[in-house]
């Protein structure tokens, strides 16, 4: 029997299927590394933000675990209530270090980060100007916040000047950009930005969920990359790519870390970290603060897999970073591409629309410090069969 409350969604699904872009969501079976059990067949690993193998790394394993005897498992609380434990003092003060900021905060996740921080610095009858390829949750955290959302054109300063000088009625105004963007792998030009918005009085984020623990010395993102402490006013970032575990993090002025505190909504109404997720994170610092060994592992292996696509032909954007994306463009041939690759041993997930645009859909190549030079010339020699096969290179 048809249920017609539901029906429109079955037709948005079928639809969705017909044009290859209905995402099927694989189930792994073993921890992350370099490679993984993916549905039940061993593959090697493209797919993950596990940047430098934290993700089950023994010393994060084993100082959740310690934590748990100490502390148990979940606070039960929100951080104003009766959920702020030791643990999550002891974490921010490190990041805080860690990153030369002034102070942080964390919360359960980098969206969640986001959707704290933008409506808490502006509101109705503020304007925020953000990058036009800004993740979905800048995007989101600027709906809620309801101030006027201005667009300036993908990592153009010129641009957001000309969107400044157009936008002339407005109480605070907020630039937001990602460090490193995602799917294409490329780096805000920070330091352009830094300069408009110290010149006009303008607030300055960064949303850093990509470089951190990729950029700057030994992990400590793209402020550090470009030497803007003191210049951007909000660092965004996330604990559950490079540091492997879960959380967000917002790092910049004292100021603005108290005011977190006070308005943030997702630190004031949802339950705080978990312990061992903090315990974990605190590893990671430890393990990032003792050497740049990983960090260095990853670009290493990041160029010369790179440099292997484009030996073979293929087309991998303008990423600057260890994101590597294979422009593949529409979205029915990137999912047979995937579906090819993980037929013969690698796990790399297609992406469309909407998380490209129409016309732009890729295999986005996830670089990891765990991949030994033979899983990568084992990749490379798999990509090229596939990208023969289906007619992508000569």
């Amino acid at each position: 029997m048809t249920d017609t409350k539901t029906a429109w969604i079955a037709e948005e699904i079928a639809s969705l299927q017909d044009q290859g872009l209905f995402t099927h969501i694989r189930t792994l079976g073993s921890p992350q590394g370099a490679w993984l059990v993916v549905d039940g067949k061993r593959v090697l690993n493209f797919s993950s933000n596990n940047y430098l193998g934290l993700a089950n790394h023994p010393r994060l394993v084993e100082a959740a675990k310690q934590a748990m005897d100490t502390h148990g498992v979940g606070p039960a609380a929100v951080r104003t209530i009766a959920g702020t434990m030791d643990l999550h003092l002891e974490l921010e003060q490190r990041l805080a270090a860690f990153k030369g900021a002034e102070a942080a905060v964390t919360f359960q996740s980098g969206f969640t980060a986001n959707l704290a921080t933008i409506p808490a610095l502006v509101g109705k009858g503020d304007v925020i100007f953000s990058d036009e390829l800004n993740h979905a949750s800048i995007i989101d955290g600027c709906r809620l916040s309801r101030a006027e959302i201005v667009r300036f054109r993908h990592a153009d300063p010129d641009d957001l000047r000309q969107q400044i000088a157009a936008t002339s009625d407005y109480g605070r105004r907020l630039i937001i950009t990602d460090g490193v963007f995602s799917m294409d792998g490329d780096i805000a030009p920070l330091p352009a930005l830094a300069d408009i918005a110290e010149a006009l009085g303008i607030l300055l984020m960064v949303d850093d969920a990509h470089g951190e623990g990729v950029l700057g010395n030994g992990g400590r993102g793209i402020v550090d990359h470009f030497d803007l402490h003191g210049k951007v006013d909000v660092e965004i970032g996330t604990l559950s790519k490079a540091f492997g575990v879960v959380g967000g993090v917002v790092a910049g002025k004292q100021t603005i870390v108290d005011w977190l505190r006070q308005r943030g909504r997702p630190f004031l109404f949802s339950s705080a970290m978990t312990v061992p997720d903090v315990a974990a994170c605190i590893a990671a610092v430890d393990v990032l603060e003792e050497s740049t060994e990983l960090v260095d592992r990853l670009w290493s292996n990041a160029a010369y897999f790179k440099r292997g696509m484009n030996d073979l032909g293929f087309d991998t954007g303008e990423s600057q970073t260890p994101i590597v994306p294979v422009m593949l463009g529409e979205a029915p041939l990137a999912q047979r591409f995937s579906k090819r690759l993980f037929e013969e041993g690698l796990f790399a997930m297609a992406i469309g629309f909407p998380t490209v645009p129409h016309g732009k859909a890729r295999i986005r190549v996830m670089n990891s410090a765990t991949h030994t030079h033979e899983d990568l010339d084992q990749a490379l020699e798999i990509f090229a069969k596939v990208g023969r096969e289906l007619g992508v290179i000569a």
